[in-house]
C-alpha cells in the first residue's frame, strides 16, 4: 500500500530523495521550490518508509504523513454571493491545498434559503467525482440541521463546518462536523481560527483514510499514480492543456483535462508494460467538469488481477 507523505527540506541533495522514491517504486506527485527550500508530495510503499525516514534525517529534512496528498476535495458553499462570505471558503480551500489536496470550489445554484435550498443532479454528480466534500454553512444551528438535504445523497464523505457547537449525531448524513468556522467577515488570521482550519484538515484526512481502508479490502487493478504517468507519457497533448494541473489525481482514478470527444479513444488506448490497455481496466467517461475525461480504475474483483 502506498503511503502519502510530505518531505520538506533544503534544495541541497534533494535529488537523492527523488531517486530513492523512484527506486522504491513510489511516485512524486508534486514538487514546489521556494528559494532555498523544497516541498515534495510523495507516495511511498509503506513497507519501505524506514529507508526514506533515514535519508530524511541525514539531509536534515522533515518527513510527515500527508493524508490529503493525491486527492481531490470539493469545497461547497450554498452560493458564491457575499451573503455566504466566500472569504471563509477561500481560506479553507487554500489551507487544504497547503496540505497536499487539489481543491475545487463549488457554489450551488439554489442554495439560498433554509426552507427552499436545493441541490440538483448535475451538482451532486460533480461533487461525487471528488474524494471528499467540505460543506460550509453559517452560524445558525437550526439552519445547518435543516440543510441536510443538500448532502444527503452525496456518495463521498461529507464534512460540515459551521459556527455553533453541534453534536455530530444530530447530523447523521455527514462524516463529521467542525464548529467555530461559520460566518466571518474577515480572513482567518487568529490562532483559534487557524486551529479550526487544522481541525478541518484532520477531519478530511480521517475521511480519506477510511476510504483508503475500504479500497484496500478490494484493491484497484492498478494505482492512479501509475495511470497518471502512463497518460502523461503516451498522450503528450495533455502537457499543452491550459489547466495548471493537467492531470488531477483521485483515490480511484484520474481526471485528464482534455476534451472527451477528441481524446477519449487515445486515453483508452494507453498501454502498460504488461500489455494491458487502460480501457480494459478502467471506465472512461466524460466528467461533469468542463467535458474533461474521467478515468475510474476498476477493482480487482471485477478484472480478476492486479498489476
Amino acid at each position: 500500500m502506498l503511503e502519502p507523505v510530505m518531505f520538506t527540506g533544503g534544495l541541497y541533495k534533494h535529488d537523492l530523495v527523488l531517486e530513492l522514491v523512484e527506486d522504491l517504486g513510489g511516485y512524486i506527485l508534486q514538487k514546489n521550490v521556494t528559494q532555498t527550500e523544497i516541498i515534495l508530495l510523495l507516495l511511498v510503499p509503506s513497507e519501505d518508509m524506514n529507508a526514506l525516514e533515514i535519508l530524511s534525517r541525514d539531509l536534515r529534512g522533515e518527513l510527515v504523513r500527508a493524508p490529503l496528498a493525491g486527492t481531490e476535495v470539493a469545497v461547497v458553499t450554498p452560493t458564491l454571493a457575499i451573503h455566504h462570505l466566500p472569504h471563509v471558503a477561500c481560506d479553507i480551500a487554500e489551507y487544504l491545498r497547503r496540505h497536499g489536496s487539489k481543491t475545487n470550489m463549488i457554489g450551488m445554484a439554489r442554495g439560498v434559503g433554509r426552507e427552499i435550498a436545493q441541490i440538483n443532479e448535475y451538482e451532486t454528480a460533480l461533487i461525487n467525482e471528488h474524494d471528499a466534500a467540505v460543506f460550509i454553512f453559517g452560524n445558525f444551528e437550526d439552519c445547518i440541521k435543516k440543510k441536510e438535504d443538500l448532502y444527503r445523497n452525496i456518495g463521498v464523505p461529507v464534512i460540515i463546518t459551521g459556527g455553533p457547537k453541534i453534536d455530530p449525531e444530530e447530523l447523521p448524513y455527514a462524516f463529521g462536523y467542525v464548529p467555530s468556522i461559520g460566518r466571518m467577515a474577515h480572513r482567518t488570521r487568529k490562532a483559534t481560527e487557524i486551529g479550526s482550519l487544522d481541525n478541518i484538515v484532520e477531519m478530511v484526512g480521517r475521511a480519506l483514510d477510511k476510504t483508503r481502508e475500504a479500497i484496500a479490502k478490494d484493491p484497484l487493478t492498478t494505482s492512479p499514480p501509475r495511470v497518471m504517468d502512463a497518460v502523461r507519457e503516451q498522450v503528450p497533448e495533455v502537457e499543452f492543456s491550459y489547466s495548471p494541473l493537467p492531470i488531477a489525481l483521485n483515490l480511484t482514478g484520474v481526471r485528464v483535462k482534455l476534451p472527451y470527444a477528441g481524446y477519449r479513444d487515445k486515453v483508452a488506448a494507453v498501454t502498460f508494460d504488461e500489455g494491458v490497455k487502460l480501457g480494459e481496466v478502467a471506465t472512461i467517461r466524460p466528467s461533469r467538469m468542463k467535458d474533461y475525461i474521467l478515468v475510474r480504475i476498476l477493482p480487482s474483483s471485477e478484472t480478476g488481477f492486479v498489476f
